[in-house]
């Protein structure tokens, strides 16, 4: 059965099984496309569960990049908000060198577990970083900024986000240079 990919994957269809993790880490070994597309159609299930290990199947998968707009409209869909952070965690298994201003984003307007997991994505994927991609995320900064209560939790993000926005300049800048 370790390679039944058909039954690895009706086991993750319906009540997951007690070894859905080690499923789901066979089923990314593995890699092939019928997985992709079937993790795809997974993450429309009805239990969060089943999303879940079908975004973590995805983030698991050697040739993922086709998931990744799916899994990007699955996490911030409003039926996935108690578990969008769990659901955010898949994207380790990404490359989203692209996609800083929507991880931005997350950090700005998630929940606090979506924050911190976006926020630790910020700090530790390599992303493609232009003065377009800067300028985004200012504008989406300076959103957020207007519609905030400014308390002290608003007063430490501003610090981080300005120190994020400085080094980010500094990195263009500097890049420019060579």
């Amino acid at each position: 059965m370790a390679n039944d990919i058909p039954a690895l994957i009706n086991s993750l269809n319906g009540s997951l099984p007690e070894n859905a993790y080690e499923i789901s880490d066979t089923l990314g070994h593995i890699g092939e496309e019928e997985v992709l597309v079937a993790m795809l159609k997974l993450l429309s299930h009805e239990n969060d569960e089943n999303r879940i290990i079908a975004s973590r199947t995805l983030g698991k998968l050697k040739d993922n990049a086709a998931a990744l707009p799916n899994l990007l409209e699955v996490i911030t869909a409003k039926e996935n908000v108690s578990i969008a952070g769990d659901l955010l965690v898949a994207l380790e298994g990404f490359d989203i060198s692209d996609r800083f201003v929507e991880i931005f984003k997350l950090y700005l307007f998630g929940s606090f577990k979506v924050s911190n997991i976006a926020k630790d994505l910020l700090d530790y994927k390599e992303f493609d970083i232009t003065p377009r991609v800067i300028k985004k995320a200012k504008k989406h900064w300076n959103h957020y900024s207007n519609n905030v209560k400014q308390d002290d939790a608003y007063l430490l993000r501003k610090q981080e986000v300005e120190e994020m926005f400085d080094d980010l300049e500094s990195f263009v800048n500097n890049s420019d240079l060579t």
